[in-house]
Order: C-alpha cells, then sequence, then structure tokens
C-alpha cells in the first residue's frame, strides 16, 4: 500500500520528492541528472576548445602568409595538432608527390591538391565535432525519458488514490508532483542541450569555412608555382 503523504514544504522540495517517488521515477530522475551533467561538461569544454581553436587558427594563418618558405614553415608546423596546420601538411605532402617526377601533369596536380585539402577538412570538421551528436541526442530524447517518468508517477500516484480510497489533495499532489519533477528534470536537461548544439554547430561551420578559405588560398598559391614549372 501507498502511503498518505502530508502536504508540506518539505514533503514537496525537489529532493523529498525524489527520495518518494517510484523506482523507475527515480531511475528517470537520476538518469537525466546524469545527462544534464555530461551536457554541461561538453558545453563548458567545447565552448573553451572552440575559443581555442580560433585563436591559434589566426595565429597559424598569420604566420603562414608572413612565411617566405612553405618548406621552412611547414618543417615548423608539422607536427602541430591544429586542424589548419594538417591541411597545410595534406597540401604540402600532396605536392611532393605530384612534383616528384620529372614529368608534371598540372591539371592533375591541382585535381588532387582540391582533393587532398578537402578530405583533410573533412576529417578535421567530423573530428571537432564528434561530442555534438550527444548533445543533438540529450535534446531530443529527454524531454520523452521525463515525459515517460511523469506518466508512470501519475499511474503511481492514482494507484495510491486507488489504494487510500481518498482524493484529497494531500493524497494526490506528491505524487503528482513527483511525476511532473520528472518532466522539469527532462526539460531541464534538453533545453541547454538543445541550445547549446545549435550555438556549438554554428561554431564549428565557421571553422569549417575557415579551414575551406585557407584551403582554397593555399590551393592558389600552390597552383601559381605549379604555372612557373615547366
Amino acid at each position: 500500500m501507498n502511503p498518505v503523504f502530508n502536504l508540506d514544504a518539505a514533503t514537496m522540495s525537489p529532493v523529498a520528492l525524489f527520495i518518494q517517488a517510484d523506482w523507475v521515477v527515480k531511475f528517470v530522475m537520476g538518469g537525466l541528472l546524469a545527462a544534464s551533467i555530461w551536457t554541461w561538461a561538453i558545453i563548458i569544454a567545447f565552448t573553451g576548445r572552440l575559443r581555442r581553436l580560433r585563436r591559434e587558427t589566426t595565429r597559424f594563418e598569420r604566420d603562414f602568409w608572413k612565411a617566405d618558405d612553405i618548406d621552412a614553415f611547414h618543417k615548423i608546423e608539422s607536427g602541430s595538432d591544429l586542424p589548419s596546420a594538417r591541411v597545410f601538411s595534406a597540401g604540402v605532402q600532396e605536392w611532393r608527390r605530384s612534383t616528384a617526377s620529372g614529368t608534371i601533369d598540372k591539371s592533375g596536380t591541382r585535381d588532387r591538391l582540391a582533393t587532398s585539402m578537402g578530405a583533410a577538412v573533412a576529417l578535421e570538421v567530423d573530428k571537432l565535432s564528434d561530442r555534438l551528436n550527444i548533445l543533438a541526442t540529450v535534446g531530443s530524447v529527454a524531454p520523452f525519458v521525463g515525459l515517460f517518468g511523469t506518466v508512470w508517477g501519475i499511474m503511481r500516484a492514482f494507484t495510491g488514490i486507488a489504494s487510500a480510497q481518498n482524493s484529497s489533495l494531500a493524497v494526490v499532489a506528491p505524487g503528482i508532483a513527483e511525476a511532473l519533477f520528472a518532466t522539469a528534470i527532462g526539460l531541464f536537461a534538453a533545453i541547454p542541450a538543445v541550445i547549446a548544439y545549435n550555438r556549438l554547430s554554428h561554431g564549428v561551420n565557421k571553422v569549417e569555412a575557415a579551414l575551406n578559405r585557407f584551403a582554397d588560398g593555399f590551393h592558389t598559391t600552390l597552383s601559381r608555382q605549379l604555372d612557373g614549372q615547366r
């Protein structure tokens, strides 16, 4: 038999609602709270990573366009884990392979350079956006998980009414409150995840655009050198 709750502030507090909840609702609440913590950890880490990446990318491109010797610059930056440095390395490596032979196919070299750096850009963007799918999943699934907890909690509340044979507010309110609390936690996890996913996706798109601009500029530089080849 479900207990008859007293309608007071202590009973209706979030901690009390969690303690009083059915084990299924507790499991739902615990999972949603864990998802919320995980979401905020990703948001904080990813935001810091994007800021650092934009700052270092600006520095890298500034140094690159000031460099007089591409090979010397590549020796300095070849070990960098910066996405623009990896795109740069992909272009340099393809350039060396394509111009190593005596006869140079200029059209084929240009195509291979574009393909190689384009693939490097796509790989870097995929690695950068790897954690965003977690935010998308939490944002889309958490409300429904919370709703499941709410439905289960309301079922339990009605069972309590039937067992107590009393439909007064003191009997109904705690069970309904703990059920709705599950939905609230679901929204608490989902709303930041959706907002962060949209904002961070926009940031990744800006990084991708910057990488593509750099790749296009580097391709143009190599293409000019290619025109000077016999």
